[in-house]
């Protein structure tokens, strides 16, 4: 098997800047439409200066602000490894668990060292819901932005398959060492995206292995690596993921932590894309193709490259759902999609 290093080696490296602030971070956030990476951003988090003293003082000092509630937790199968993936039946190689973060935090300990022992992984939990006060305790430099969210990711050396998320991010490593392989939204055939259906996050995610690549199934996987940028994060490092970038994650250490913050750009009464994707696949994908076409034609006209003949020959006032969505025509609308989907 080559070594992966020799695959991120080759890779260009995430742009580092400096900020001074939270309204120099801001800046750069509003302006770049590129990640970024800013060392030391959170170096003074208290959760960091535990980390440093070892994983066992980081689990404690996590513990003291853990919610006495189960949350949900992966655990691998005996023999999966580190990847987060599929088996050969294209069943997920790990199982969905419920427990108290705490148990968890002590089998991850107890497990600690051990060569054959199942990766184990709390992702993308809410920290307001499951460790109040930690953000509090733990402030990122972020100005107030919309729909601003926290989720903490606490587990064992894990490999996170390429996938994009439509939020905007800034990533704060707080325990251990994580490399980011990130790529362009445009090159997301090139990945080689896997079922959209049975995912094991939500989101569709690369099926090309990044340690053992198989050029001979995946060609263009080259092409995806000559636009792709990657970095290791240290403790305290933080890093900018734009919106629907792909990016491949992998905790490097046997405990790591990180917190992420999300926000949107866009207005808050817009649904989500994915669900229109979702609901093409259901309408339109398995027509005839004339059908297709036509509908092509009909979503370029309305949705894609609208111009001004779309609503110009339609009085002001009686344009409806033709002119930019409000939030009372945005509800009007959901409510007309939900009556149809549950005809």
């Amino acid at each position: 098997m080559p070594d992966p290093a020799d695959l991120f080696d080759g890779l260009r490296p995430v742009a580092e800047i400096a900020v001074a602030d939270c309204w120099a971070l801001d800046a750069a956030l509003t302006r770049s439409d590129n990640p970024f990476v800013v060392r030391g951003l959170v170096a003074d988090w208290p959760l960091v200066a535990a980390g440093v003293k070892g994983a066992t003082v980081a689990r404690a000092y996590l513990a003291g602000f853990a919610r006495d509630t189960d949350c949900t937790y992966a655990e691998g199968v005996p023999g999966a490894g580190a990847r987060i993936f599929y088996d050969a039946d294209m069943a997920m190689n790990h199982r969905t668990r419920r427990g108290r973060i705490d148990a968890i935090l002590a089998a991850m300990e107890a497990d600690e060292g051990q060569a054959d022992a199942p990766l184990r992984y709390i992702a993308s939990t809410d920290v307001p819901r499951f460790f109040p006060g930690l953000a509090e305790a733990n402030r990122v430099p972020l100005t107030p932005r919309q729909g601003l969210a926290a989720t903490i990711w606490i587990g064992t050396a894990t490999r996170v398959a390429a996938h994009c998320d439509e939020p905007d991010n800034l990533v704060c490593t707080a325990v251990g060492h994580r490399r980011f392989t990130l790529f362009p939204p445009d090159q997301f055939a090139n990945l080689y995206p896997g079922p959209l259906d049975n995912t094991p996050g939500g989101r569709a995610i690369s099926m090309v292995d990044f340690h053992a690549p198989d050029f001979s199934r995946f060609p263009r996987f080259r092409e995806a690596l000559r636009h792709a940028r990657t970095v290791v994060l240290a403790p305290g490092d933080a890093l900018r993921i734009p919106s629907l970038w792909w990016h491949h994650v992998e905790a490097l250490d046997q405990f790591n932590v990180m917190i992420n913050y999300w926000w949107r750009t866009r207005a808050v009464w817009l649904a989500e894309p994915h669900d229109a994707l979702l609901a093409a696949l259901l309408a339109i994908r398995d027509l005839p193709p004339a059908e297709r076409a036509h509908w092509r034609s009909v979503f370029d006209h309305y949705v894609f490259d609208p111009g001004d003949e779309v609503t110009a020959h339609i009085p002001q006032g009686g344009r409806g759902i033709l002119d930019p969505l409000t939030p009372e025509t945005a509800g009007q609308l959901r409510a007309y999609l939900l009556r149809q989907l549950n005809r």
